[in-house]
Parts: structure tokens; C-alpha cells; sequence
């Protein structure tokens, strides 16, 4: 694609000063890690939280990039005369963002896409929409915080990652327009939303789930976490027209974000609740909690229908009203909603039980917030009659704020508490069980004996199992589908899962 063309895609107000090219120079590819540029390359140098792209411009070049995009000031990064273009935006991440989807064809124009957002339950919210409309016959892709589902075919998104980059969610919307997808339903997260990840996907529907406490360390404050997520809203206000195509908002009628976020919204909006606090367009009532699943019936404008779920806990209930609400936007069939929500059994790092035939529960969950974490330990609560032990960490160089109202929830909401890892980054994690251990205490527990710091993940787990009593559940929180841990910098191989099994089967006495 020739350069000038590339660079005539760039809305108003990323170009500073406006961009005049007429070179024909052609581009092969565009990069924004110098590791991965190839000869004929454009390279797009990006500030990021460590390391700052325009340090790397000289390595892209080196592997062969012909012309480069950055924010700071030409005489800063190359050497007086170089003969590779430099063009110096505003904003180098947004301009990456429309870079990608003018590469790719803007793929998100021949899609519906629904965007959701919010603190907790976003994955399985993706998920729940993508199957309520697969039910409903349509062709379906969607990408999230555990994989990217194209052609019927999913795909890991990362060992350690939430939203992908720019390039790569342009990438796998190309890839669902040739495999004929009819709908795209993508997770927005607030770094995804604050980074651009997600510019240029033309949202035609924006969901969110809840907002709570969570990343203060990166946004700074409750408001600006918030606003970061009410860009998805922002976007869909702003996206391209497709025609036929109504714009669309789904607000949580029982979360503080909804006066806030229906200021965004577009003439066409729909609340969801738990009918208690706030009457609203679909609700949910004569709800049935087992450990087997959830059974409600839902009150929609055009009727009411009923629920029945393998899911477990309330606040799958609020998913699930979540993606009715947008199926009722998009006009499916009560048939469908109910077909597409029974089969969602489950979702990686989601409330997922492991079983190797042990007569206690052990449950994976990627519990990570304050919320999400006091949420998983009521259900769990509700299911059993036995003790519930839990197993949880607060990751380094994030939000510290949190920890403490971390352990307080652990303290008391669980009978035993062991305090461990979770990507400690450069932090130490005993420093970080210290600042977790001082809710627990204010819950009133003891440390040796009700709850205990052990800085080995896999040895955290292993206690928890040891201790367990028939009856009992063991929740392990945090990490969820993540297959890796942090260390310093480094990314090292982790599992829970497998972490989980090879406690089991050393209690158990089993091989394998």
C-alpha cells in the first residue's frame, strides 16, 4: 500500500501538523516492535509504560523500515539527513490504531460489532453474546481476554495479555470478514480503550458489565478509570454509519456507572437489572441459585422467558442479562437466547471446577479485584455447607490500594486465607502479603492460624488442597487462564491448572 495512502487515513486531529505526502513510496507491512520489522516496513514508535519506541528507531530502520511514525520531534531520533521519512503525530498509539485498520481494508465496516466493557465479567459476557447469536444462525467471531474465536477455530491471545494490540485486533477482524462472519463482539478493556487497542473497530453496540475498583495505579483515580471506559460509549457516538445498522447502548441499571454512562448514550439505550434497585428494560426475577446452575425468568418488553444455566452465582446472572439485552437489540429470538446461554458451560479461569475425583470442590477463578473477588467468595459460600479456603495474591507494580480491601474481603468471606504470588513484577512479594495480610487482620483472623502468607504459588495451592475436609471448596483466584507469571520483567511459564492437578493428585495418590 502506497504511504501516502496510509497517511491519508488518519482522522483530524492525530496529524500535527497536517501531513501533505504525495510520495509513492510503497509500504510492505507496519510494525510497532523493531524486533518484528521486515524490509520495506513502516515503524510506528509508541511511548509505552517501560519502554519508550522512539528509543528503537534506529534498530527498525537498521532492519529495514522505510519510513517512520513517532511523537517526538525529528532531530531527536534520527540523525540530521537521514534518508527515511519521519512524520511526527500527536498521538503515535491512535494513529497505529487507523494505521491497522486502513492496512487491513477497515474490516470492522463489514461487521457488526459489539463492544463490551467493564470491571468484572467481561470475558464471559463476550462469550454469552457470541453464542446467543450463533444460536440465532449467525456467523459469529469474537476476541477476548482468553483467545480470539475465528472460523469456528479459537486462537490464544497471549500468554500474559488483555485487549490486543492495534494491529492484531485488525488483523483477526480481517480474518472474520474472509471467513464470512457476520458479527464481531469484542472485549474493551480500560487499558485497550486508553491505548487505542481498540480505535477504529466501529462499535455499533457498547455493553458494560460494572465498574468498579480496579487499575487505579494506571488511570490514577476512580473518575478517569471510569471515563476510560465510557470511550467505548464515546465510540460507538462517533463510529462509522453502516447502513441499516442502529447504534446501540446496554447499560447495568444496579451499578453507580449508569447516570454516568447514559450521558453517552445514543438515542437508542437499554438498562438491565437484578429487578430490585432499579425498575429498568430487562430483568430478572425468581432466581434459583445451586451448585448445579442458575434458573430465573427474564421480563423483557416483548415477553418473558425462562433461563436455565450451567453457569453458578449471582453475578453470572447480571451476564446474562448483559447479552439478553443486547440480543434484544438485535432482535433475536427468545429461542435462541435460551439455546445459546445453556450452552455456555463454562469459560477457562471462570469459576471452573476441577475434578479428578476428589470429595471437596476445587474451583479456578480470575477473580483479581475487590469486586470480583467478594462475588466468587459469596457464591461459593452459598454452595456449600463445608469450610472455604481460598487461595489469592495482589499483583506488583498495580493498583496498592486494593490489597488491603482484598484481604479484609478474604478474611471475611472465607474460613482459611493462604496469601501467595501473583506476578509480583519487581516487587517483593512478602512486602505485598503484608499489605494484604492487614485487611485480614482487620476481619479478624490470625495469622497460623486462620490465614498464611506462603510466597510459592504452587505450594500456596498445595496447602490449601492438603487441608481440605470432604464437602469443602477451594477457590484459586487471580490468575485464571493466564499461562504465565511475572517475575521482575520476565514472563515465566504458569498454570494454575496445572498447578491445581498436581496438587490433586498427590493428595489423591495418583500418577500423571
Amino acid at each position: 500500500m502506497k504511504l501516502s495512502k496510509l497517511l491519508a487515513a488518519l482522522p483530524h486531529g492525530v496529524v500535527s501538523p497536517a501531513l501533505m505526502v504525495t510520495s509513492d513510496m510503497e509500504i510492505a507491512g507496519i510494525a510497532c516492535d523493531s524486533r518484528q520489522v521486515q524490509p520495506g516496513d513502516l515503524f510506528v514508535a509508541i511511548r509505552g509504560l517501560e519502554n519508550d519506541g522512539h528509543a528503537f528507531i534506529a534498530d527498525a530502520v537498521g532492519r529495514g523500515a522505510v519510513a517512520v511514525i513517532g511523537q517526538a520531534a525529528a532531530s531527536s531520533v534520527l540523525p540530521q539527513g537521514s534518508p527515511v521519512p519521519y512524520f511526527s503525530l500527536r498521538d503515535s498509539r491512535e494513529a497505529l490504531a487507523w494505521l491497522a485498520a486502513a492496512w487491513y481494508g477497515y474490516p470492522a465496516r463489514k461487521l457488526r460489532v459489539i463492544g463490551v466493557t467493564g470491571t468484572d465479567g467481561k470475558t464471559t459476557t463476550v462469550r454469552l453474546i457470541g453464542e446467543i447469536l450463533r444460536a440465532a444462525g449467525y456467523r459469529v467471531g469474537w476476541i477476548h481476554t482468553v483467545s480470539a474465536f475465528i472460523g469456528g477455530q479459537e486462537d490464544d491471545t497471549g500468554l500474559h495479555t488483555t485487549t490486543p494490540d492495534a494491529l492484531d485486533v485488525q488483523r483477526y477482524l480481517a480474518r472474520m470478514v474472509e471467513e464470512g462472519a457476520q458479527y464481531a463482539v469484542i472485549e474493551a478493556t480500560s487499558h485497550g480503550l486508553a491505548q487505542h487497542r481498540v480505535t477504529g473497530c466501529e462499535f455499533d453496540v457498547a455493553v458494560v458489565t460494572n465498574i468498579t475498583h480496579e487499575h487505579l495505579d494506571y488511570h490514577g483515580t476512580y473518575e478517569e478509570y471510569r471515563a476510560a471506559k465510557a470511550r467505548l460509549f464515546d465510540q460507538v457516538l462517533t463510529s462509522y454509519r453502516k447502513p441499516g445498522v442502529a447504534k446501540v447502548c446496554v447499560l447495568n441499571a444496579d451499578d453507580s456507572s449508569y447516570d454516568f454512562l447514559e450521558t453517552f448514550c445514543t438515542a437508542r439505550s437499554y438498562g438491565y437489572s437484578y429487578g430490585v434497585q432499579c425498575p429498568s428494560d430487562v430483568e430478572a426475577f425468581e432466581i434459583l441459585l445451586s451448585p448445579s446452575g442458575i434458573s430465573f425468568k427474564v421480563a423483557t418488553p416483548e415477553g418473558a422467558f425462562v433461563v436455565e444455566t450451567p453457569l453458578v452465582g449471582t453475578f453470572n446472572v447480571y451476564n446474562i442479562l448483559a447479552a439478553i439485552t443486547v440480543g434484544m437489540s438485535q432482535g433475536i429470538p427468545f429461542a435462541a437466547m435460551q439455546q445459546g446461554i445453556s450452552s455456555v458451560t463454562g469459560v477457562t479461569g471462570r469459576m471452573e471446577r476441577i475434578e479428578l475425583g476428589q470429595d471437596f470442590t476445587v474451583i479456578i477463578d480470575f477473580a483479581h479485584t475487590p469486586n470480583a473477588l467478594e462475588k466468587a467468595l459469596e457464591t461459593v459460600r452459598t454452595l456449600t455447607k463445608g469450610k472455604v479456603l481460598v487461595v489469592f495474591g495482589c499483583a506488583g507494580l498495580r493498583d496498592r490500594t486494593k490489597r488491603p480491601l482484598m484481604g479484609e474481603i478474604a478474611g471475611r468471606l472465607a474460613d482459611y486465607v493462604f496469601l501467595t504470588a501473583e506476578d509480583p513484577r519487581t516487587e517483593d512479594v512478602n512486602d505485598i502479603m503484608r499489605q494484604i495480610a492487614v485487611g485480614c487482620v482487620q476481619a479478624g483472623r490470625r495469622e497460623g492460624v486462620d490465614f498464611w502468607k506462603v510466597p510459592q504459588r504452587g505450594e500456596a495451592i498445595a496447602a490449601a488442597i492438603d487441608m481440605a475436609k470432604p464437602g469443602d471448596w477451594v477457590i484459586v483466584t487471580g490468575k485464571g487462564h493466564e499461562r504465565s507469571m511475572c517475575f521482575g520483567a520476565t514472563e515465566h511459564p504458569w498454570s494454575d491448572h496445572k498447578a491445581v492437578k498436581v496438587a490433586l493428585c498427590a493428595r489423591l495418590g495418583k500418577t500423571g
